[in-house]
């Protein structure tokens, strides 16, 4: 009798064609995973169906709540997602791994439980450190709360069978808080596959955005708490009157949107142009109609979160200025790569002058531009897919050889000796 593919099923609060970097990135391996004979389902919120298809091969089960795109999530929201996510994923049909993600925070705390339902091997799929980020978010819990929030995550992270960071950094944060060198293992987020560099004069995107014969500085993503613009703002103010040549076009929605529209109207500043999320298949272009891209980094972030459209700004073939800490993971990865520049997320004096510097030297904004297409040509989709699938078919193997004869149950003892100092998480 011929043996049944495994069975995986990924738990996050979001999921396409709900906007978010976690749902994307979701989405991406979900599809590839079943290219590479997993049975796929997907536990997310929103509405459409317990059965609604997803992805070619991937199974989505809504809880029934709709998702805004312009939600403002408070501690209140995140535990009614973290109650729902968790209700519909103990009722999903048996699976071999259960994958838990970071949205909502708190979801790696109820890994191991639906593990243990399942009788599956857990991993912990960290996009974000909670509940070390929250203050950042601007979600302020009483120091006794978050003291026991931190505790109890850190042991339930310690009994997943892998816990995937997205980076070095938040690797490192990982093992110090307790999780085992062994369980830990790195799989970096990637651009989106549909990203890829469009010339200006291919591109309608660009006069669409912002017309032609000018330098555009974009920023394209979520405007969150993590995501400081207050340099971004100074910079413009400095600009406007000192390079009326130079533009900013601002992309994306979130927490800070309605701050960062009033900021721009109250400053009076006529070089900032601002425009919500583009459609996917708008997205390639709208990236490519900037010169340089801006991301930014809360210093308090760092280790946390990665922002992940420093992958995007790369795939489209444009240098970057990152702002923020330089030893952080994007601020390594925009040095390592020789693809922009590295800046205090404050010092809107200094930014205005690199753009400035930028603008004036087209053959240095080609040559980075190629050096970040490169870079993100080094590690796509496919690569993390090709990863994660080694990863689940090793940490499953093993669950196999531990358990006793004929057990399949996740009631019974047979997870002691998975991943339990067995062999290090594999990690390309």
């Amino acid at each position: 009798m011929p043996q049944a593919s495994p069975s995986i099923l990924f738990v996050n609060r979001v999921f396409p064609p709900d906007h978010g970097a976690t749902g994307r990135c979701l989405a991406d391996l979900a599809e590839r995973l079943a290219v590479r004979g997993w049975r796929v389902g997907v536990v997310a919120d929103g509405t459409g169906g317990e059965a609604e298809a997803a992805s070619v091969g991937v199974v989505l089960r809504r809880t029934g709540r709709a998702v805004p795109s312009a939600e403002r999530p408070d501690a209140r929201s995140y535990l009614h997602a973290l109650v729902r996510l968790t209700g519909a994923a103990l009722r999903a049909r048996r699976t071999d791994v259960v994958v838990t993600m970071t949205d909502p925070p708190l979801l790696g705390r109820v890994g191991p439980l639906l593990a243990a339902r399942h009788g599956a091997v857990s991993i912990h799929w960290s996009q974000d450190m909670f509940p070390a980020l929250l203050p950042v978010l601007g979600v302020r819990l009483p120091p006794p709360l978050m003291g026991f929030l931190e505790r109890s995550m850190a042991g339930a992270l310690a009994r997943h069978d892998a816990v995937l960071a997205v980076g070095d950094c938040m690797a490192a944060r990982l093992r110090a808080m307790g999780v085992p060198a062994d369980r830990v293992g790195r799989l970096p987020n990637w651009a989106d596959p549909r990203v890829h560099p469009v010339p200006h004069a291919e591109n309608p995107a660009r006069a669409a955005l912002v017309g032609d014969g000018r330098f555009v500085v974009a920023y394209s993503g979520t405007l969150g708490l993590a995501h400081p613009m207050a340099g971004i703002l100074d910079a413009a103010d400095r600009l406007r009157a000192r390079d009326p040549a130079i533009r900013f076009a601002i992309i994306g929605e979130g927490r800070g949107c309605a701050a960062l529209a009033e900021a721009v109207r109250a400053r009076g500043l006529s070089n900032v142009g601002l425009w919500p999320w583009q459609p996917d298949e708008r997205l390639a272009g709208s990236l490519s109609a900037a010169d340089l891209h801006l991301v930014t980094l809360h210093p308090a972030a760092a280790g946390l979160m990665v922002p992940s459209k420093l992958a995007s700004a790369q795939a489209a073939g444009r240098p970057t200025l990152f702002l923020g800490p330089t030893d952080s993971e994007a601020g390594r990865a925009v040095a390592a790569a020789r693809c922009g520049a590295v800046l205090d997320p404050q010092d809107g004096a200094a930014l205005a002058d690199a753009i400035t510097a930028y603008a004036a030297d087209p053959a240095r904004c080609a040559r980075e531009g190629m050096a970040a297409q490169r870079a993100a040509a080094t590690w796509r989709a496919d690569d993390a897919a090709a990863r994660f699938d080694r990863l689940a078919r090793e940490l499953l193997a093993r669950q196999t050889r531990g358990r006793p004869t004929g057990v399949r149950s996740g009631l019974v003892g047979w997870r002691v000796s998975v991943g339990r100092g067995s062999g290090r998480v594999p990690d390309a």
